[in-house]
């Protein structure tokens, strides 16, 4: 069975999702570990009452140094036996760029969860974005991770209509429980092998 290491910086609402999904066994991966970068981060307290393993590597002192603070998070996720070879890393709420070396070593074992349709409205702010922007259409989109800001092979999306009346807040929200619905269901089908990566595209089934 799959190891699953999930990397958290605040609510953890996607994390906590996800792990109530692995509990109820529609999941086949074993919920190894929650690393935050946060000590405060309230996901943390959410996993422990899970029973999941968690740990905190702060980022504080590595300011500037990507490459040196994931090697860190590296050695953690290799611990509780998160590898390359039998690992999926899964980013949620993550409030740190991953670096290249982290990238590449966990070549398509990196998944993240982004509040728009991706491609469009990448980065931060992307509800406010896709409000700024006039768009009709929003939602979230799970891809994997690749060197890029929110570039990685798109797994699955799903789509929120924009009201005219809907603030960043409530625009938000109704993407949030659109999130809390595909991301389990990506971890899935990682864990089940569905996914193939061809090149920017993937085949499920």
């Amino acid at each position: 069975m799959l190891n699953l290491g999930i990397l958290i910086s605040g609510r953890g609402s996607n994390m906590e999702s996800i792990l109530k999904a692995i509990k109820k066994k529609k999941i086949p991966i074993n919920p190894a570990i929650v690393i935050s970068n946060k000590p405060d981060a309230k996901g943390l307290k959410i996993a422990q009452k899970l029973g999941i393993n968690t740990e905190v590597v702060e980022s504080k002192g590595f300011k500037g140094n990507r490459a040196e603070y994931d090697e860190k998070i590296m050695e953690v996720l290799t611990k509780y036996g998160v590898s390359p070879r039998n690992g999926l890393v899964c980013l949620a709420g993550f409030m740190r760029i991953i670096s290249p070396e982290f990238v590449k070593k966990y070549k398509n074992r990196i998944i993240n969860i982004h509040p728009a349709l991706l491609p469009s409205f990448p980065g931060l702010d992307a509800q406010k974005q896709a409000l700024d922007y006039g768009a009709k259409f929003s939602g979230c989109t799970v891809h994997f991770v690749d060197s890029g800001m929110d570039t990685g092979p798109v797994i699955i999306q799903s789509v929120v209509r924009v009201k005219e009346n809907d603030t960043e807040h409530s625009l938000s929200k109704r993407i949030l429980k659109e999130e809390h619905k595909i991301y389990p269901e990506a971890v899935n089908l990682f864990a089940r092998k569905k996914i193939k990566v061809h090149g920017r595209k993937t085949k499920i089934g």
